[in-house]
Order: structure tokens, then sequence, then C-alpha cells
């Protein structure tokens, strides 16, 4: 008897602890579930196609162009948007300035200048062109400051087009940019030149392969980060980071 008697607060705590599992998983659900109805398709056939998005209160358009994979919307980009439309006290983007890196078809580009951020949209070259007709189409007379869109092909020249000591970023925002291309060295070298001690990075990433997994480790070495989102069914994370702060034994005051 005194044995059952013992087991009773163990499984008591199983039981919670199975709860608070299925509260979170329907929870993340429900998140995951409110972020993908900011997504909708026209309701008419039109002569030319486009996605539709909702945030900051409009509608946005964007057109994809599926010969490009860089020119594709993936859903990070929605889930970081969602975030930033609905944590706008927590983060007010106001004439903040901003750096996307990856744009691709510009949909964070275009919620942050509408959440009134200073925002450099960037990207490879054969990008830009969809790149700047979205964004052009969808925050003409919308914005506070119209977006500028500009070439950053990652960890080339980057002193040169964004020299440290006159660029300052507040936020630099990534969705998607890390997945099976060669050059993961160098989107690491750009982070690293682009975030200075008060810079905030926010990186949304879909894991697919244990790549993935590996460049978050390596990602820490130079960064803190914090978890935001963690949507399982989406296989999507987001993440805050801030640059890693070298630790300095204190100097003590002999005077």
């Amino acid at each position: 008897m005194e044995i059952l008697k013992d087991m009773e607060p163990e499984k008591k705590e199983i039981k919670n602890d199975t709860l608070a599992e299925t509260n979170g998983a329907t929870r993340n659900a429900e998140l995951a579930k409110a972020i993908m109805e900011r997504h909708f398709r026209p309701s008419l056939i039109t002569t030319e196609a486009w996605e539709g998005y909702s945030f900051a209160g409009l509608e946005i358009r964007i057109k994809e162009s599926t010969d490009l994979y860089g020119a594709m919307l993936w859903p990070s980009a929605i889930v970081l948007c969602h975030f930033l439309d609905s944590h706008r006290e927590t983060y007010n983007l106001m004439d903040k300035n901003i750096i996307e890196l990856g744009a691709g078809t510009g949909l964070v580009t275009i919620v942050t200048s509408l959440l009134g951020a200073q925002v450099t949209s960037t990207d490879m070259p054969e990008i830009l062109g969809n790149l700047q007709y979205n964004v052009n189409r969808n925050t003409r007379g919308r914005c506070r400051h119209p977006p500028h869109v500009t070439e950053l092909t990652w960890g080339k020249d980057l002193e040169k087009h964004f020299p440290r000591a006159s660029c300052h970023f507040d936020y630099i925002m990534a969705a998607d940019v890390v997945y099976a291309h060669p050059f993961l060295n160098e989107l690491m070298e750009t982070f690293d030149h682009l975030c200075q001690d008060d810079t905030v990075i926010l990186w949304a990433m879909r894991f697919r392969l244990d790549l993935e997994n590996s460049f978050v480790g390596r990602f820490q070495k130079l960064f803190d980060i914090e978890e935001l989102y963690d949507l399982p069914s989406l296989q999507i994370k987001l993440y805050r980071a801030t640059r890693r702060i070298p630790w300095s034994p204190r100097v003590r005051d002999t005077t």
C-alpha cells in the first residue's frame, strides 16, 4: 500500500507533463494555422499569376518566378511576417534601419516597410528584377520610407558596399536562407560583418536536413540565440539573435 502511495505523485507528474505537451502541440497547431491563413489566392482568373497575403492591414500581391529557386516564396517568410505584424509593440519597426538578406520575392521587405522601417532589400543579381517589381507594386505610396533594393552576394565585397563604420542596422531579417546551397560559409561571414553589438537578427528557418542543425551550431559560436517560435507542423523555427560579447575578466580597481 505504501508503495502505491509513493507512486501516486509520480503518476500525477507524468500526467501533468503529458497534458502540457498536448496543450503545447495544440497551441502550435493553432498558431501555424493562423499564420498560413495570412495567405490567399485570387478568387478570379487574372491575366497575371499572383499570390495574396494580408499583413499590416493591407493586401499584398506577390509574383513568383518559378524558374528561379530564390524567386519563390517559402513559408518561413510568412512566419517571420506574422511575428512582426502581431508583435508591433515589442518590435516597433518605425524608423528602424533594416537589411534583409536573401529577400527573394520581397514579402518580408514589403511588410517591414509597411510597418514604418527603412529597409535595404538584398539578393543576387538574377533575383533583383522580380524583387524590385514586387516591392514597387506593394509599397509605392504606402510607406513612410521607400525601400531600397540592391545586390548583395554573400561574402563578396562586404566592406566595399556595406562599410562597418557607416552602415549600422537595427535589424537583420532573414527567411529560409539556409538550405542545401554551397554558400553557407559566405552567409555566416555576411551575418558577422553586418551585425554590430546592438543589432538584432530575426531569422526564420525551415529544417529539412542535418545541414540546418549544423549551421545553427556554428551560428551559436558567434551569436546568442533565443527561440521565438517552434512550429513542428511547418518544420520551421524563428530565432532572435544578437552578437555574442566576448568575456573579459573584470579589472580590479586598485586606487
